[in-house]
């Protein structure tokens, strides 16, 4: 454009010497007016295309290096997977048993200390044994007394055979002395009696344990007059090793666990109230006689070593029982499920870091993992974080999962749906 402007100012023709009239000076300066307004708006037109090109260069290469959606993943494993059943149950003492006086007196010694594990046969209490003691002295001294005269009874016996023999006593007279000799050894088995039940007596002057356990609060203080008619009692003894458990679970799992146990010993976990700390191991070791019919449960009741002692009577506790080890599931964080109008599905993060919707079929899911019967093969990565920025073919930055989602097995499982 500038060249045709400068051939064009070239051709003009040179200005003559003479005077040319005023009107063509001022054609003459329009003319390069309009002239100079071309090649202006001309420049300004270029330099806008160029700037609106570039910024779409730009545009199109920053759209190329932009970063994906960040997501966390985690692979999809094979293993071996535990099924449990799960119910809600109570802790019950394996032997309970309150202490109290078999016989009237006053309470001398405590042998005990409230919270305290005794074993059968420790000394617990001493009650006053002074007059059992008198008791049985006064029934050791009648004894001899009752023999001197059997004896006795029994020589007039014997002579008065004799003599009836002969004819001298009547049959009547023998007879007699024949029922005195009984009488009197008849006499003698009592005062026999007396004498062990005053030991006998004696003898629970002595309050022992009858079977090993934790006491509880002391029921009753050193010095206070106890009576065997009291009940309250002294003490309890509670035998929490072992303990038991008894639970419920719903009367549809009752064929399962019944085959199981057929075949060998079921075990059991104990967990707190919350579902997340394992108390104490322990077995299963019978199921209840009956169905409850307001609750369709039955009661199932397992036995628990307890040896840390985390199990206490009347605790409620969350049972798991196992019932067998399912090989070789397809297992993936239970994280990763997702629900749709379709089903359920998950994000696989293909080869190209791109999202990819795969629905799956679940087969039951324990704790943390999901076992999958069909949708996914072993070694593909889903995204188990940041689901709700994904939609099918979303580019992603994916990233291994490091919270513990991707860790297949869990020890804390659920029921199997």
């Amino acid at each position: 454009m500038v060249a045709s402007l400068n051939q064009d100012v070239s051709e003009i023709p040179p200005k003559p010497n003479r005077a040319e009239p005023a009107s063509h000076s001022r054609k003459r300066l329009w003319l390069w007016f309009l002239v100079l307004a071309v090649l202006l708006g001309g420049a300004f037109g270029g330099y806008k295309l160029r700037g609106r090109s570039q910024a779409q260069a730009a545009a199109r290469q920053g759209q190329s290096v932009a970063p994906g959606v960040p997501v966390a993943m985690a692979p999809v494993e094979k293993r071996d997977v535990p099924v449990y059943l799960r119910g809600l149950g109570s802790v019950t003492a394996f032997n309970t048993v309150t202490v109290r006086s078999r016989i009237d007196g006053q309470l001398l010694q405590v042998g005990f200390r409230e919270g305290q594990f005794v074993h059968a046969g420790d000394l617990l209490a001493q009650i006053d044994p002074r007059p059992y003691q008198v008791a049985l002295d006064q029934a050791q001294g009648q004894l001899p007394r009752d023999q001197a005269q059997l004896t006795f009874a029994r020589l007039d016996l014997a002579r008065y055979e004799k003599l009836w023999q002969e004819g001298v006593f009547s049959q009547q007279q023998y007879d007699t002395q024949k029922a005195a000799v009984a009488q009197l050894e008849g006499v003698i088995r009592v005062d026999q009696a007396q004498i062990d039940n005053q030991k006998l007596q004696l003898t629970y002057c002595r309050i022992t344990a009858p079977l090993s356990g934790r006491i509880g609060l002391r029921l009753v203080d050193q010095g206070n007059m106890v009576h065997a008619a009291d009940p309250n009692g002294m003490l309890v003894i509670t035998q929490v090793q072992p303990i038991a458990v008894v639970f419920s679970i719903p009367e549809d799992n009752l064929p399962e666990v019944v085959k199981q146990m057929r075949g060998g010993e079921l075990h059991a976990e104990a967990y707190d109230r919350d579902d997340k700390t394992k108390l104490a191991a322990g077995k299963l070791t019978t199921v209840d006689n009956q169905i409850d019919q307001t609750t369709g449960t039955i009661r199932l009741k397992a036995i628990f070593d307890n040896e840390n002692l985390a199990l206490w009577p009347n605790q409620f506790v969350n049972v798991h029982l196992l019932l067998r080890l399912q090989k070789g599931a397809i297992c993936v964080p239970s994280v990763a499920l997702q629900r749709g109008v379709q089903g359920q599905f998950v994000y696989v993060v293909r080869a190209d870091n791109h999202a990819e919707v795969r629905p799956v079929q679940v087969d039951f899911i324990e704790g943390n993992i999901a076992v999958i019967s069909g949708g996914l093969t072993v070694g593909e990565q889903v995204v188990v974080d940041g689901q709700d920025k994904l939609q099918a073919g979303t580019k992603v930055e994916p990233r291994q999962a490091n919270d513990g989602s991707s860790k297949p097995i869990s020890s804390k499982p659920t029921q199997r749906p």
